[in-house]
Parts: C-alpha cells; sequence; structure tokens
C-alpha cells in the first residue's frame, strides 16, 4: 500500500483559512510564486480550488478557473515532503471529478517543458500535448507545453 493511501489524505474546498499555509507551499515550489492576495482574487471568480489534508496538515493543492464547460487548471502542487506519494493524482483525479460534476468537458493546462514527472502524470489523466508556447516560463526562461483533455 502506498504511504498516500496510509495517511489517509482528505480532499476539501479550500477556504480562506488556507491560504497562508497554501502560499508559504507556492513559495517553496515556484520561482514566481503566487501572493496570498492572489489566491484570495481567485477564490471570488469562478473556480475550483481544493487542498489536500494529511490530519490537519495541508500537504497540496489545486485549482481550475471555469468558463461554461471549459476549465483551465493554474496550480498544482505538493509540499516539498509530501511528494512522489501519489497526492498529486490524488489532487487532479479529485478535482477532475468535481470539474465533470460542474459540467467542465474541456480542461486545458501549462507545464515547464522540463517538467518530466508533472508531464507524465498528466498524461495518464488523459491530457494531450497541444502546443508548446515558447518562453512561457521565467526564472528560468523555458518553452511551456500546452495540454488537453476533453471528455
Amino acid at each position: 500500500m502506498s504511504e498516500a493511501m496510509e495517511r489517509q489524505i482528505q480532499f476539501r474546498k479550500m477556504e480562506t483559512k488556507d491560504i497562508p499555509a497554501i502560499a508559504q507551499i507556492e513559495h517553496q515550489l515556484f520561482s514566481r510564486p503566487w501572493s496570498e492576495q492572489s489566491f484570495l482574487e481567485a477564490m471570488k471568480q469562478d473556480t475550483l480550488f481544493i487542498i489536500a489534508l494529511d490530519g490537519n496538515e495541508i500537504v497540496g493543492y489545486c485549482g481550475m478557473y471555469c468558463s461554461m464547460e471549459e476549465g483551465e487548471i493554474t496550480n498544482v502542487a505538493a509540499a516539498p515532503a509530501s511528494q512522489n506519494q501519489g497526492i498529486g493524482r490524488q489532487m487532479l483525479e479529485h478535482l477532475l471529478k468535481q470539474a465533470s460534476q460542474k459540467g467542465i468537458s474541456r480542461i486545458i493546462l501549462e507545464v515547464r517543458i522540463s517538467n518530466a514527472s508533472a508531464i507524465h502524470l498528466y498524461k495518464k489523466l488523459g491530457f494531450q500535448n497541444c502546443g508548446i508556447r515558447k518562453n512561457l516560463y521565467e526564472m528560468p526562461r523555458e518553452d511551456g507545453m500546452i495540454m488537453l483533455l476533453e471528455y
């Protein structure tokens, strides 16, 4: 049994009180992290944001902007100590179920072309490469792969 399964990871909708812990994870992982204010603003829009909990500890989060039947995944992150334990996959599966229940049938995301583990995960979930955006990312400058999932 995987460690993530033994730990009984729970998922729920992100709440305002979660933002400081989420922003801390964001700053640990990304060269251009979202601020607490960015998360607050995103939550005011038509979004799906979920968190992964190990007991009372936030160990991951992911989010999606929604527009009619389309979604754009904006964030997928597992805390450094919780990476490579299946939490990212579980979060995305949970998010995709919620998106489907909301009537979303087309989901897009962007990922650094060097992020092989994320690309592998997205492909396992049914996303397909539909193009490259040159110099999409900064710090370091890198191309982004555009991936699409359609039901």
